[in-house]
This record gives structure tokens, sequence and C-alpha cells, in this order.
């Protein structure tokens, strides 16, 4: 069965919230969000790295050049407060949508 593709917009609340855990590097969010959806949700290296992009011009996440444990060196990306206010904003407005649409599809027909 094909994997669901994520809703437009909650691939930079997945990666701030990912964030809010520990700085990591692009191949290290994309696992924990693999991981934390139980391999549901699997976000690709043509996404996700326009997407940390994005979110660093805006000033949510900020960037080093460190190594990895694999002795590579890698950029690994950390929240910043203004990162984790946007993540509150963005999660309240989904939380939102969810319960709109639950709303619409436990109407009866």
């Amino acid at each position: 069965m094909k994997k669901p593709d994520l809703l437009p917009g909650t691939l930079d609340m997945l990666i701030l919230k990912t964030l809010t855990r520990a700085p990591l590097h692009g191949y290290g969010i994309a696992q924990s969000i693999k991981r934390f959806s139980d391999d549901v949700l699997t976000v690709e290296e043509g996404s996700l790295y326009p997407a940390l992009q994005r979110l660093l011009l805006q000033g949510w996440v900020k960037a080093e050049w460190k190594m990895t444990e694999t002795n590579r060196r890698a950029r690994f990306y950390t929240l910043t407060v203004a990162g984790r206010k946007r993540l509150g904003l963005e999660v309240t407005q989904f939380e939102q949508m969810i319960a709109a649409i639950g709303r619409v599809l436990s109407e009866p027909a």
C-alpha cells in the first residue's frame, strides 16, 4: 500500500517538533520523523532540505557544521526561540483544522 503524502504545510511543523528533542542533521531529522510515525511518514531529501532552508531564512532554526557519530561533517539544526513560538502557533492551527475535519466526517449522512 502506498504511504500517505504529508498534508500541505505539515512538514515545517514536523521538523520544528523534531528539533525540540535535540539538535539533528538532516538525515537524523528524516529518520526521527519516520521512527516516531511508526514508519508511516517518510520525508524525502527533495522536500526536507528546501524546508530546512526555508526555516533557516525565517529564523526558526539555526545551523552549524559538526561531526556526526560516524565522523562525517554535517549541518546540525537547532530550534530557535522564534521557532519554538512558531511551532506553538502551527500546532494550534493544525489541531483546529483536524478538529474541523473530524466534525465534518462525524456528521451523519
